[in-house]
């Protein structure tokens, strides 16, 4: 089979976890990096011994060798970067969420999708934690078609990154852009329905006062057009907590939930093994919960933070690369959580639930109604 060569575009602390990911493939492997920062270099070396570290992005673009790109640096450079790759080399990307950070850029990503002729994949790796995609695969039995989705995590502050890029909200996009465009990804991905109102209340009560505006907690109320409503309850100084993410649906027939622990290098270890993954079902008749443990190979585990799902998400990647699959998610998925993370944001910041009117999935990108323009 032919080896696939990657060229990865940021190698800091999210980058290098694709490194590691991207080694437990079959026949691929990060042939070269473009990063700036020395420090991120010399540690993305230790990993990649083989790849070939370039000063600019230009000339990562030239290397003919490359079969699909990898965009893994600050929110706010996704789009500049994007952009770059269409003018030079339109390989299939897999860049990391969120796809962009201003509304205002909006005309640049329906110019930029108009025309690429290659795959887009954002990385939402949540639904591929083992435990949430167990809950996906059984949700609509369980619950018989689900009415109230809940998505709570509990947490870590920001860590520390190059620069501080991940502190201010005019870098990220903001906490409920960052951190949450996940979530509200989830909601989508798991209720199949697109959302119709945003309603929030957040801020910044704990983590880096004076220092940093990014906030640390949040509830977002999520209407659907289907009739669903959706709550996200975010705390990001919860690092106590035995579950990281605890994800609930349900609906006439019955109750789900999913159980993910948080990153096991962060668990104590005079509190023995790190908390197990679980799946809980608990139908109304007849009662009495089953609780199934939803185990992930150390091996995953090692490799990253985020539950085993960066290696799930690459496998699939591939398989896109190589031409076998369509992305499972695509660029309007990436723009829509996006869209409702903004949409959040404004309706903490101004007191006031936010319509949102989101086009079919087939629109072009500037049919979006953005949250400034809602009513």
């Amino acid at each position: 089979m032919e080896r696939i060569r990657y060229g990865l575009i940021g190698c800091g602390m999210m980058g290098r976890e694709h490194i590691r990911n991207i080694a437990l493939l079959d026949d691929a492997t990060v042939a070269a990096i473009f990063e700036p920062d020395p420090e991120m270099r010399a540690q993305a070396r230790v990993l990649a011994p083989t790849a070939v570290f370039y000063e600019h992005l230009g000339e990562l673009l030239a290397d003919a060798r490359l079969d699909a790109l990898v965009i893994v640096s600050p929110n706010d450079c996704h789009l500049d970067q994007l952009e770059q790759v269409k003018a030079t080399r339109p390989l299939p990307v897999l860049v990391e969420k969120p796809l962009f950070t201003d509304p205002a850029d909006l005309p640049r990503l329906a110019a930029f999708r108009k025309d690429y002729p290659a795959p887009i994949w954002v990385a939402m790796e949540y639904r591929y934690m083992p435990p949430v995609a167990a809950l996906a695969e059984t949700v609509d039995s369980v619950t018989g078609g689900i009415r109230m989705l809940s998505l709570r995590e509990h947490r870590f502050p920001f860590l520390d990154k190059v620069g501080g890029w991940n502190q201010f909200n005019a870098r990220t996009g903001g906490t409920l852009v960052e951190k949450c465009c996940h979530f509200f990804d989830l909601m989508r991905f798991l209720l199949r329905d697109e959302p119709v109102r945003v309603m929030a209340s957040g801020g910044q009560s704990v983590n880096r006062l004076g220092l940093a505006d990014v906030w640390d907690n949040a509830y977002v109320i999520v209407d659907f057009a289907g009739g669903a409503r959706a709550l996200l309850d975010l705390c990001m100084f919860a690092e106590g907590a035995e579950y990281q993410e605890e994800i609930t649906a349900v609906g006439p027939l019955g109750k789900v939930q999913a159980l993910v622990p948080g990153p096991g290098r962060f668990w104590p270890e005079t509190l023995g093994p790190a908390p197990t993954p679980k799946l809980i079902v608990s139908p109304r008749h007849p009662k009495g919960p089953k609780s199934h443990d939803i185990p992930v190979p150390e091996a995953l585990l090692d490799a990253g933070d985020h539950n085993g799902s960066t290696f799930y998400q690459h496998q699939r990647f591939l398989d896109v690369v190589r031409g076998r699959a369509a992305p499972e998610v695509g660029f309007d998925d990436g723009l829509r959580a996006v869209l409702m993370g903004q949409a959040a944001q404004l309706s903490a910041l101004e007191g006031r639930a936010v319509t949102l009117d989101m086009p079919p999935l087939s629109a072009s990108v500037d049919r979006v109604k953005t949250p400034e323009k809602a009513v």
